[in-house]
């Protein structure tokens, strides 16, 4: 490996350190959030409030560096007030308004806290890396990532994100409580990490040579096809009335790519697709009122499903 190459490859492991210094535990979300990062996507972590979720992601794009803005979701919010407007004078020219969106890295925070009209104003931004106001389109920053924290499913003064919208984020990752050996660890550390005092250890050109190398990890037929398989049986499951998308499998692909690289290889296993499931699926299945009434979940769907697969054999 040259040295080039080894710069590169370190990165993703200055990123934990950092973000390490601040997030205690929740070692799992971290590595999602770089998988996200190295499969150029955009993440949605969800939990009870107070759980370190917008802690996480704060402190996740301090560390990757770039332009970074916050928007804190509420009701009365307007698409406008995300994507930016023409300003008009009473001379009848106009000047665009950029809106909070127009960043490298966009915290979206509570997102099923605003209304679904203005959830649906980061849908173009979050496929085409762009956004259209009053027929004119405006490129956004590159990259662009999107982290949007939101309450647990159900809670008090939501509305639950479309289908539409849920299938734009790559991943979710769910924040729970701390064990107690953790929680006291914050404790002790507590004025340390109300600081936030973390550096910027990457930027965007190293990015882009990091995204490069992870898509020379090698993918066999075999897991290709277990992925197919999977999201083709996924559909054909009768408590699933919304089953994962093309989009949804590219997305498990790319992801179990990134988790390979991550563990040091240049091919993926099929512990590698394993692993990517739930975070990569569970959020963009619906289930019908049936199922809901008999405490079936997206994720013991995907358990069951999971078993009616034969895993692939590795390639000698």
């Amino acid at each position: 490996m040259t040295t080039e190459a080894s710069k590169v490859a370190a990165i993703p492991r200055r990123i934990l350190e950092e973000v390490s210094k601040v997030v205690v535990g929740k070692e799992w979300e971290k590595e999602v959030f770089i998988v996200t990062l190295l499969c150029g996507g955009h993440v949605l972590i969800e939990g009870p409030a107070g759980t370190a979720k917008t802690t996480l992601a704060k402190t996740f794009a301090r560390v990757i560096g770039g332009e970074f803005n916050r928007i804190q979701l509420t009701p009365d919010m307007l698409p406008t007030d995300l994507t930016g407007f023409y300003l008009y004078t009473m001379k009848g020219s106009s000047k665009f308004i950029a809106g909070p969106v127009f960043a490298n890295v966009v915290l979206a925070d509570e997102l099923n806290r605003t209304t679904p009209r203005t959830q649906s104003a980061l849908l173009e931004a979050m496929q085409e890396n762009q956004v259209t106001i009053e027929g004119k389109t405006h490129p956004l920053p590159s990259p662009f990532m999107v982290i949007a924290t939101q309450l647990s499913y159900g809670a008090e003064g939501t509305y639950p994100l479309t289908d539409v919208q849920s299938d734009r984020f790559m991943f979710r990752v769910c924040s729970d409580y701390l064990g107690e050996e953790e929680e006291r660890l914050v404790l002790e550390r507590i004025d340390y990490l109300d600081t936030l005092n973390v550096r910027q250890v990457t930027n965007p050109e190293e990015l882009f040579a990091l995204k490069a190398e992870v898509k020379n990890v090698y993918v066999s037929d075999g897991v290709r096809n277990y992925i197919v398989s999977l999201i083709d049986r996924l559909r054909r499951q009768r408590d699933i009335i919304t089953a994962p998308s093309t989009r949804a499998s590219i997305a498990l692909y790319k992801g179990s790519r990134a988790l390979a690289y991550l563990g040091g290889r240049d091919f993926v296993l099929p512990d590698d697709v394993k692993a990517m499931v739930k975070p990569t699926l569970a959020h963009r299945i619906r289930l019908t009122p049936e199922a809901e009434m008999n405490d079936v979940s997206p994720e013991t769907v995907i358990d069951k499903t999971m078993e009616e697969i034969t895993v692939p054999k590795m390639e000698c």
